[in-house]
């Protein structure tokens, strides 16, 4: 068995606390906060009310509020959006990045642990702390969001040893799920093309929130004609902004380039061949379909 832990020091944890905290982030978010409890977190965004990507995160009960276990690069931008709706609203948003760390394990690790229960998003205490199934696929491990005086305590009484960030980024991309850079996403796709239906981050049954009438005319029209995809570079590099083309027919562009790239496709156009090997002015790349995708391919 994998003993090998992330410690996320990209990720960052706001909380969510009052007597209106509950109804607040329902109003806000993507997914239903009526499926976060002691025993279940969830993932969600916070989308523009053009139904575009601003923001994503994991939602975890703490305590009589909320966990937000969001990308540290997004970290002061929620905090302030958080801030702008709260108008009238009794609730307190704090950001405690300062205290809490997010640690990431292995699936076969949290399946050993006598608590676990192989279902997305399952969430239970270990010694006060909340460990998460990954609410987006279990194949991301768990996440364990705990006091970092009390980390490393915790890791040796778990059996984990530290290892490179990197390679759990390199996991996430592999799987089809943007690890980070998120901020160059905001405002370029909606919501629903970064695959947050299958992500498990979208409830298509709640009530209103904010972007959510672009994102059900999209899915309840069947308009859905472009996802985010992972790219695999084959040679070279590739850059932010260059477009995807073939036959001379463009169907998409690089959205995050580096060493985790994605590119926003037309995954419908008869251009789109899989395992197609593309040009950039710089490079060659191919274009990845996650295994958790495939069905919406057929």
């Amino acid at each position: 068995m994998k003993k090998n832990v992330f410690i996320l020091e990209d990720r960052s944890i706001l909380y969510v606390n009052g007597k209106d905290c509950k109804d607040f982030l329902q109003n806000l978010i993507s997914n239903d906060i009526n499926k976060v409890t002691d025993q279940t977190s969830c993932f969600a965004s916070l989308l523009s009310p053009q139904g575009k990507f601003l923001f994503e995160f994991i939602i975890v009960k703490h305590k009589s509020g909320y966990f937000i276990d969001c990308e540290k690069s997004q970290s002061e931008d929620i905090f302030k959006q958080l801030n702008l709706y709260k108008i009238r609203s009794k609730i307190e948003i704090l950001n405690l990045s300062n205290e809490f760390v997010v640690a990431c394990f292995e699936y076969e690790k949290y399946l050993s642990m006598k608590d676990a229960k192989d279902i997305n998003g399952y969430t239970f205490k270990y010694r006060e702390d909340p460990i998460i199934l990954d609410p987006r696929n279990e194949k991301l491990g768990a996440r364990l969001i705990i006091n970092l005086e009390k980390l490393y305590l915790s890791l040796k009484k778990l059996d984990l040893k530290n290892d490179k960030i990197e390679n759990y980024y390199s996991k996430s991309h592999k799987l089809g799920i943007v690890p980070k850079d998120l901020n160059k996403l905001q405002n370029k796709l909606f919501g629903i093309e970064c695959n947050y239906e299958e992500l498990n981050g979208i409830d298509f049954k709640k009530g209103c929130y904010i972007g959510q009438e672009n994102t059900a005319r999209i899915k309840l029209k069947n308009k859905l004609s472009k996802r985010l995809l992972p790219i695999e570079i084959v040679d070279g590099s590739i850059s932010e902004g260059d477009k995807v083309i073939n036959n001379n027919v463009e169907i998409g562009k690089v959205l995050i380039s580096g060493k985790y790239p994605f590119a926003l496709i037309k995954f419908l156009d008869k251009n789109f061949v899989k395992d197609h090997i593309y040009k950039s002015k710089n490079g060659l790349f191919k274009i990845s379909i996650p295994n958790w995708l495939h069905s919406s391919f057929n």
